[in-house]
């Protein structure tokens, strides 16, 4: 082929092709400018407008915060939201489904609120039992001593209806030590683990004969000494027969300083020794007796009287108990229920009625009014 026809060929060619090019070029522009007019259609179509617009982006801006105007407004908080303001709560906004509830938290209570709260119970359960005092009969520490130690695991009723018979036959240390034990644990039986009881008894007086003369010791080292004689037993005795102040940690004063949380330990010793950093010394005598007759009269192991007592607005452990006035009265034991109470010779300052003596025992043969109180 000649160079002509090559030339003629190049040239119809690259102007076929830029024929092509052209018509591409303008299709290309046109569909460039139709994009270009579409998108501000799409543009104008996804861009929110008006009040949903605004409210779409304050959700963006604050999605995991409520403002407290909003709350205060009434807006109700997104689902899942964690924290509510305090305006939205007292504009009262319904909590949205799957929130979390938040109990209300309690202060703890500091250590000068308790001491105070623990010395207006007890000036308050001085106003309730003004006559308080301990419901074994005795006329002499020697009684008190005896008496208590067989009060072990029984009520004080009945340890006041069986001694009368105990210390009229065997009315000082010495006459004690020389029973036979058979015949003591006849006397002793009805306040149960006679045996044992027998044994400590009689060993104590013993002790007493040998050791101090057959008197009772008024130092608490000298009482713990005796057998079956451990710290309670021996405040007892000190708080009541000599006037040493002490703090009588038994079954009631424990349940009741743990409801009144005094103190979260269940160990007497370590009780009394929580217990007398909170009051003054000459306050725990007196104390244990108000404490102790709460418990025996309203303040229940099983059933506490919450609705009758008179110290609710004071007690932690409210509620514990049957909080209906009408059926709390009827838990009411002793004086408090107008029942007899547990001394068969009480103080002259009971306003309650005297114990009866043991089935069988004449009014008459029970022991005189104690002189040691």
């Amino acid at each position: 082929m000649s160079a002509e026809g090559n030339s003629a060929v190049g040239e119809r060619g690259v102007s076929k092709r830029s024929k092509g090019a052209d018509r591409g070029d303008s299709h290309a522009q046109e569909r460039t400018t139709d994009r270009a007019r579409e998108r501000p259609k799409k543009a104008a179509a996804k861009k929110p407008t008006g009040a949903t617009g605004a409210a779409r982006t304050s959700r963006a801006a604050g999605a995991t915060r409520t403002s407290r105007a909003a709350g205060a407004a009434g807006t109700p908080r997104a689902a899942g939201a964690t924290r509510t303001s305090r305006a939205a709560g007292a504009a009262g906004t319904p909590r949205a489904a799957g929130a979390p509830k938040t109990a209300r938290v309690a202060k703890p209570e500091s250590r000068l609120a308790l001491v105070r709260r623990a010395r207006r119970i007890n000036r308050e359960l001085a106003e309730v039992y003004p006559y308080a005092h301990p419901e074994l009969d005795f006329r002499n520490p020697f009684e008190l001593l005896v008496a208590t130690v067989l009060s072990a695991q029984t009520t004080d009723l009945r340890v006041n209806q069986t001694t009368p018979a105990l210390f009229g036959r065997y009315p000082t240390p010495e006459d004690l030590a020389a029973a036979v034990p058979e015949e003591v644990e006849e006397l002793i039986r009805p306040t149960g683990f006679f045996r044992a009881k027998t044994k400590s008894i009689m060993g104590l007086a013993a002790a007493l004969r040998d050791d101090f003369g057959g008197e009772v010791p008024g130092r608490l080292e000298d009482l713990v000494k005796l057998p079956g004689v451990g710290r309670k037993t021996a405040f007892v005795v000190l708080g009541n027969a000599f006037g040493v102040p002490g703090i009588t940690v038994d079954t009631h004063f424990m349940r009741l300083a743990r409801r009144f949380r005094w103190t979260e330990s269940d160990d007497p010793v370590k009780i009394e020794a929580e217990i007398a950093e909170i009051f003054p010394k000459s306050d725990w005598t007196m104390l244990s007796h108000r404490v102790i007759f709460h418990g025996r009269r309203i303040c229940h192991a099983r059933k506490p009287a919450c609705g009758a007592c008179p110290i609710t607005h004071l007690c932690p452990a409210y509620g514990e108990g049957e909080t209906d006035p009408e059926k709390a009265r009827k838990l009411l034991k002793y004086e408090k229920g107008g029942y007899p109470g547990q001394r068969l010779n009480p103080p002259a300052d009971y306003p309650g009625r005297p114990a009866p003596p043991a089935p069988g025992v004449a009014p008459g043969a029970v022991q005189s009014p104690s002189g040691a109180e």
